[in-house]
């Protein structure tokens, strides 16, 4: 877990020296990688091994060498090291891709700080201790006994603004009790969150203003000629607003899974497949003419993938799990099954907000009707009369008899 701050380095030595930084971490990085690409099972007879520590004895030779490889911090570029040793333990666990190239015209750049030491100015402000950099301001705005706890820092430069992730051990999550109250959560886009007792939740956005600006900065974009001056402004301007949206959504996150977890002692989520869902849609070839595609819908498409990661379903989830006991349910039919009496049917949904069973005659908001149903697949509360909420939802499926005959 990692504590995020504002850093504001002092203009000058101090951030040439960080610039510095940034730019040996992903020179080394992207020399360490050069390198690995360069031992390949073919070669592998002949030549050494390359790992984490031969790249190391590599890089102390380089700075002898190099006057301006030594003028850069060991510790830095060692990080830098550590970084892609770990991007291909990642990757050959399957839990990445293959390692890529840093740009130096990416979003954003960083380096590692191993031996953190910190000290406390007064009530606002803190100072980090950065090599070659000395001490750089911080401003703090979480609490000292755990910025103090950190073992490690990070600190990033991305869109103009200066960061340090300080790395903490993390806050041991609620375990759910059978006894206690649970939860459970439908993800949608109408409705971002929405709850099994009936509360909405709404991922923030571009105001009105704000996605009118960015509609007319991206259409200048794509009008200005690439590597321009007046192009890499338009960028910076349009990495301001995406930042500003990110913190946003961000912090929108960390209220919600905090007022969640801190109401409920467990949640059942659905178990979704969101990098397939929003894949880009497959092209359909015309089979009478070659080379023709007939419509895909794919417009509409783009449009539902964009909404789907604009309500942030993977990140909520992933810091709800961190924070309390979290289980994951099949979603199949969740949508369309009644949550009185149980009857799956297409038709049981009318609309995305309207909800009523063909089987019994119940009326409920589809949002709230399909997290009561996955409420009671994560925690087996199809036959307990009341629920553990205690709602006149939740009755026994026993006892529902069906008030509307089926077609």
């Amino acid at each position: 877990m990692s504590i995020v701050q504002r850093v504001y380095p002092a203009e000058g030595a101090q951030l040439d020296a960080l610039t510095m930084h940034c730019d040996h971490a992903r020179y080394v990085y992207n020399l360490g990688l050069e390198q690995r690409s360069w031992w390949t099972p073919s070669r592998r007879h002949f030549r050494q091994k390359i790992t984490a520590a031969s790249q190391m004895r590599d890089l102390t030779e380089a700075r002898r060498e190099f006057d301006w490889l030594r003028a850069g911090s060991t510790v830095v570029q060692q990080g830098a090291l550590r970084d892609l040793d770990r991007a291909f333990t990642n990757f050959f666990a399957r839990r990445s891709g293959y390692p890529t190239f840093k740009k130096r015209s990416g979003s954003r750049q960083g380096f590692v700080v191993r031996d953190l030491v910190v000290r406390r100015i007064n009530r606002k402000w803190g100072e980090i201790l950065v090599p070659k950099a000395g001490w750089v301001r911080f401003r703090i705005s979480r609490a000292w006994t755990d910025i103090c706890a950190a073992s490690s820092a990070r600190i990033a430069l991305a869109n103009g603004r200066w960061t340090v992730s300080l790395t903490t051990t993390p806050v041991p999550r609620r375990e759910a009790s059978t006894t206690a109250v649970v939860v459970g959560i439908d993800r949608g886009v109408a409705n971002s969150v929405a709850t099994s007792d009936g509360r909405m939740f709404h991922a923030p956005g571009f105001s009105a203003g704000e996605q009118v600006r960015f509609v007319a900065l991206q259409r200048q974009l794509s009008r200005q000629q690439k590597g321009s001056a007046n192009l890499d402004r338009t960028k910076a301007k349009l990495g301001r607003m995406r930042l500003r949206l990110a913190d946003r959504r961000g912090d929108w996150i960390e209220q919600t899974t905090t007022v969640l977890a801190n109401t409920y002692s467990g949640a059942a989520v659905e178990n979704l497949p969101i990098r397939n869902m929003t894949r880009r849609a497959k092209p359909k070839p015309d089979p009478d003419n070659p080379g023709v595609f007939l419509p895909n819908g794919g417009r509409a498409k783009s449009g539902l993938n964009r909404a789907i990661l604009a309500s942030c379903w993977g990140k909520f989830a992933q810091r709800l799990d961190h924070k309390m006991s979290v289980i994951a349910v099949p979603a199949a039919y969740t949508s369309q099954e009644c949550s009185n009496c149980g009857h799956i049917c297409p038709e049981n949904r009318e609309s995305q907000a309207v909800f009523r069973c063909r089987g019994c005659g119940f009326e409920h908001h589809a949002d709230t009707n399909a997290a009561i149903n996955i409420r009671d697949r994560g925690f087996d509360l199809e036959y307990q009369p009341g629920g553990i909420l205690g709602d006149r939802v939740c009755q026994s499926r026993k006892r529902a008899a069906s008030t509307v005959s089926v077609v």
